[in-house]
Parts: C-alpha cells; structure tokens; sequence
C-alpha cells in the first residue's frame, strides 16, 4: 500500500494523526458547550442594583440566541457540562498502564471510537432521556476519551525524539485549539442553519472516519511499521537510544513518582492550567450568549477566535522552546518554567481584565483572544514535562497528570453555574477572579520545584526474567558438579 521510500516521515504522520485525533476528541467534548444555547430556554434579565446584568443586543448579530424549551437551571447545566469529567478521570490512569503494556495505538484508537458511538447517539438521548440520559451519554463520553492524552504520551516517547518534542509534540497536542476552533465556529454555523441534532452527527461521523484511517497509518512503535524508511529508523534508534517498547519494564514505581518534588509542582500547573482553561472551553459560549447577548452564529465566531490565537502561540512557541534548548541558551527545566509562567500570569490578568470591559464587544473579544494566545504556551511547558521526566513512564505520567487536572473539569462548569444563578456580568466577574487565583498559585509552585531533566524512578531496575534466572541457576550448578 505505501512503498518505503514514501517522503512524509512515518513520526510526522503519526504526528499529524496524532494531532487529528485530539482535534476529534476536542470537536466531541465541546460540541454540547454551543448546542446548549439553543436547548435551554433563554433568561429574561432585568437590571440588578443599578449594575448592568446583560448587555443589550447589537443589530450586528441579527439577532440573540433564541433558546429552546428544555428548562434546565444554570446549576443542572453546570452539571450536564461537567458530567463529561467524571468518566474522562477514571479511565486516564488505566489507559496509561495498558498504553504502556500494550502499545498506545489501540488504547487510543477505541477510546476515540467509543467517544465517536456515544456523540452520535446524544440527540436520541436528549429526547427521549432529557437531562438524565445526557449526563449519562456525557460519562460514557468522558471513559472513552480519558485514554487520548496518556496513550498518545506513550507513542509520542517511542516516535519523537527530544530535539524535535517541541514542534511535534506541539503540533500534536495544538490538535485541542484546532478541535475548539472548529467546534465552536462550525457548531455557530450549523446551529444557525439546522436543527442542533445535525452537531453531534457531524463530530461523531468525523470521529468513525478518523478511526478507519488511524488504524492503517499508525503502529506502536518504529520496530514493527511495515511502511518506515530504513534511514528513518535509524535515525531514531540514535536519537532514542532504543526503538520499541521494554518487555521487561519495571512494575510503576508508584511512590517514587507521586512522592516526587517535580512531579507534584508538574500536577499543581495542571490543574492551574485546566481550571482557566475548562472554564473558557465549557463555558465561554455561554458567557457570550448570556452576558454579552451574540446570535448563535456570532457566538461560533467570537468564541472560536481566542482558540486560534492559542493554537497559534502553542505552534510558535514549540518552536522557541526547541530552538532555546538546542542554541543552549536556557536548559529544559527553564524553558519549560518560564513557558509555563507565561501561559499562566498572562491569562490571568487579561480574563479579568474581559470582565471588566463591561458591554464593550471589540474590547471583550480582544482581550479573551489575547489571554487565550498566551495560554498557548503551556503546550511548550508544563505539557511536555511528563516526556521529559520519564520516557519510560511517560503515559503513567500523563495519566496522573492530565486525570487530576480533569478534576477541574468536573468542579468549574457546576460551580459557574452555582456562582452565576442569574448569569449577570457581576457574577462572572466573580468566577475570574477566582480563575485569577488559582492560575497565579499553581503556576507560581511550578516555577519553584519543577524539573525538566529525566527523574531518578525512570530508571527503575527492570523486572527479572525468572525462566532466565532458573535456567543460569541450573548452569551454574552443573559448572560445580564438574
């Protein structure tokens, strides 16, 4: 099917694969964040102490959000958005472990086909369960999808060598931005022009898609693809010092790796990271549909663009940090902090400052855009830093890593929707202070202990074979008895 002189470099297709099925992932989770808009019935707000609680629609958007007629509370949909976490978190950590067992490929592959099943299937879900069969489909979303980030670690460590982690491994994970970027805008478009079960149709049929061409390009690791370039191989058996899994990998150092300094300032900028960032993903649409009264249409626009900026500055910013590390002029440990320490002090200060913009549209959408930009860079810092510490564990990393952060995902839409009761500007002025925060403290204990050179437990004394061993006992004994 491919001939082996074939001139994209087999990492750079399971790169760009890799980067698709995050994009998927992406177009998934957040396909519900817009669609929701126009399932709930829509607010009649009223001015609150003399403070503006809405702004007032602009001719420009023809229009606001029509709303539908399921009547759910800002509580139950906080709720319905976050149920996706609570089955994303369960399964991050056993799809580490069977990614590292067994290879990233199927642990991948299935978990997106099994997210792609229940999209496609939500709208049947919604009318004829209501909220209840959604939370439910949601959960069931959320186990397939939580095995994406640890299994494409454990492939990303056997294919990308660290000269090139930045660009690609940037590349791969700005498939989030792209996949936010889509959601949003062809979701606004969609939702304009249809009735909103044609959403989950599309990102679920594009999901199946990627699956069937997944499985014929992308295999475990560089020792078994039919179709890689012997000079490619190589060349990554240089870089990588080995190419395929280890057989005889050590059972996972548990204690070693949660009691680690590095590892635990790895987590605080995780959850740093998520809690800005679920908070813009899940609930950004609704902001810009409550408070700031977009149509639909305008709304798929506006809450797309701070999601190109970030993809965008994820891309540039992979190569920077490459290019630092490589010209020697920052070791990794430093450029991974101070990616960090941009991606999240820069956020902070401009989503607060969105909220202080009050009805001012131009001013809103700029400086979202801006604080999504900057959060970009995370993708160069504390994301890559589980690659770093610990190739061999590198999944179980991401696991723990990327599975606490998605807790976040499972408190900030419930609490914005307790905190915004009424959804007035006042009240998300409130939430982004608490963002601010949180963002601010996080990253600040990253920037103190975190490391970006491999950790002592990635080195663990392999497990011995013991057939190996008995049958040099019995050697040993017959060289005695002679």
């Amino acid at each position: 099917m491919f001939h082996e002189d074939f001139f994209i470099p087999q990492r750079v297709i399971l790169a760009i694969m890799g980067f698709l099925a995050i994009l998927n992932a992406y177009t998934m989770r957040i396909s519900l964040s817009i669609a929701i808009t126009e399932l709930v019935v829509k607010k009649n707000h009223t001015d609150i102490d003399g403070e503006t609680a809405v702004c007032l629609a602009d001719d420009m958007d023809h229009g606001t959000s029509t709303g539908g007629t399921y009547e759910w509370s800002e509580e139950l949909q906080g709720f319905i958005l976050s149920s996706f976490y609570i089955g994303y978190i369960v399964t991050h950590i056993p799809g580490g472990l069977l990614a590292e067992k067994f290879g990233g490929k199927w642990t991948l592959s299935l978990g997106i086909l099994s997210t792609a099943f229940f999209t496609l299937i939500t709208p049947v879900a919604i009318i004829n369960g209501g909220a209840t069969a959604l939370i439910i489909v949601r959960i069931l979303m959320g186990l397939g999808e939580g095995t994406t980030f640890p299994a494409l670690s454990v492939l990303l460590a056997q294919w990308v060598p660290l000269n090139e982690r930045g660009k690609l491994g940037a590349l791969v994970l700005g498939g989030g931005q792209v996949g936010t970027i889509l959601g949003n805008l062809l979701s606004g478009v969609l939702l304009d022009a249809f009735d909103w079960p044609i959403v989950f149709y599309m990102f679920g049929g594009f999901g199946v898609v990627w699956f069937i061409f997944f499985c014929f390009l992308c295999f475990n690791d560089p020792t078994i693809h039919p179709y890689i370039k012997p000079s490619e191989r190589e060349y990554l058996a240089k870089e990588l010092g080995s190419l395929g899994r280890k057989e005889n990998l050590a059972p996972t150092p548990w204690k070693a790796i949660l009691t680690s300094i590095p590892m635990i300032a790895l987590v605080c900028a995780q959850i740093g990271h998520d809690w800005g960032f679920y908070i813009m993903v899940t609930d950004l649409p609704k902001y810009m549909s409550d408070v700031m009264q977009f149509s639909i249409k305008a709304n798929g626009l506006y809450s797309s663009l701070p999601y190109i900026m970030m993809w965008i500055v994820s891309i540039g910013s992979g190569f920077v940090g490459d290019w630092l590390i490589t010209r020697n002029i920052l070791s990794i440990t430093n450029t991974r902090k101070m990616m960090t320490g941009i991606a999240a002090f820069g956020p902070a200060i401009f989503m607060v400052a969105a909220s202080y913009a009050g009805c001012d549209r131009l001013a809103v959408v700029v400086l979202f855009t801006i604080c999504m930009g900057l959060m970009g860079a995370f993708y160069a810092g504390m994301k890559l830093s589980p690659l770093d510490m610990s190739p061999n564990y590198a999944g179980t990393l991401m696991a723990i890593t990327n599975g606490i952060g998605a807790i976040t995902g499972v408190i900030t839409p419930y609490l914005v929707g307790v905190m915004t009761p009424n959804a007035t500007l006042l009240e998300w002025r409130t939430v982004f202070w608490v963002a601010f925060g949180v963002l601010c403290v996080t990253a600040f204990v990253y920037c103190i202990w975190a490391s970006g050179e491999v950790q002592e437990f990635n080195d663990t004394p392999p497990r011995k074979d013991h057939d190996a061993e008995e049958r040099g006992k019995s050697s040993d004994n017959e060289k005695q008895k002679h």
